[in-house]
């Protein structure tokens, strides 16, 4: 995808995001269901620590240490940060050299796509938590938010051991969209969903193992799905 159209969909998200962050006290309060132990007010310290975290990275070019959310106020603190950070983003020229924790080579465009998902993803949390309409996604910015996945956060999760390694290989099938295959050598199982069903279960947003259709050696699907596939 372009990098406007990654910016097109954090603006669009933040938006959103921010109506959510004026609401009461009480309604920040509630639990985020796809967050064990989460409110939304913690969501929002999150979402503001990632926020500073990242535009730090983009300003030094180098890993930097994140910034802890406040113990109080994180709504209002994610708030401040806003119009910092949407500027941080507009600002960023793809390909720059800049770290990342994603494969070489390493730019700068990763971070307007990494952070336009994980806006979304926390919008989808907020949705949910607050009974608000969840928002319509573009297909073609679903199967960038699969392949993101399938291509740089569960290879992220292999090589530092976060999960098992792939005995086998397994391909995830989105029909009439797309499909990838994690692991070496001929495919022994599939795991095939709806193209908003596969971008939210990756995420545990919803369970693949109850909504997916298996295929082959279901077994070995569901060790794959156990994953964890993403941090």
């Amino acid at each position: 995808m372009l990098p406007e159209r990654y910016l097109a969909q954090l603006a669009s998200t933040l938006d959103r995001l921010v109506r959510i962050a004026h609401q009461s006290d009480q309604l920040l309060r509630r639990p985020v269901p796809a967050c064990p132990g989460w409110t939304l007010d913690e969501l929002f310290g999150h979402l503001g620590s990632v926020e500073r975290w990242g535009s730090q990275v983009l300003l030094e070019g180098k890993s930097v240490e994140r910034p802890a959310a406040p113990a109080t106020g994180a709504p209002t603190w994610f708030l401040e940060g806003v119009g910092d950070f949407l500027a941080a983003m507009a600002a960023i020229d793809p390909e720059v050299p800049c770290w990342n924790f994603g494969p070489p080579p390493r730019k700068a465009g990763f971070w307007l796509r990494r952070q336009a998902h994980e806006h979304t993803l926390h919008l989808i949390d907020a949705c949910q938590a607050t009974d608000l309409e969840m928002p319509a996604l573009d297909e073609d910015f679903m199967v960038d938010g699969i392949d993101e996945v399938l291509t740089m956060m569960t290879p992220f999760q292999l090589r530092h051991k976060r999960m098992p390694p792939v005995e086998a290989a397994v391909t995830f099938n989105v029909p009439g969209a797309a499909s990838w295959t994690l692991g070496e050598g001929p495919a022994l199982a599939s795991i095939s969903a709806p193209l908003q069903e596969m971008y939210c279960g990756l995420w545990d947003r919803t369970n693949l193992a109850n909504t997916s259709t298996l295929d082959g050696d279901t077994d070995l699907a569901l060790r794959i799905l156990q994953g964890p596939l993403t941090p």
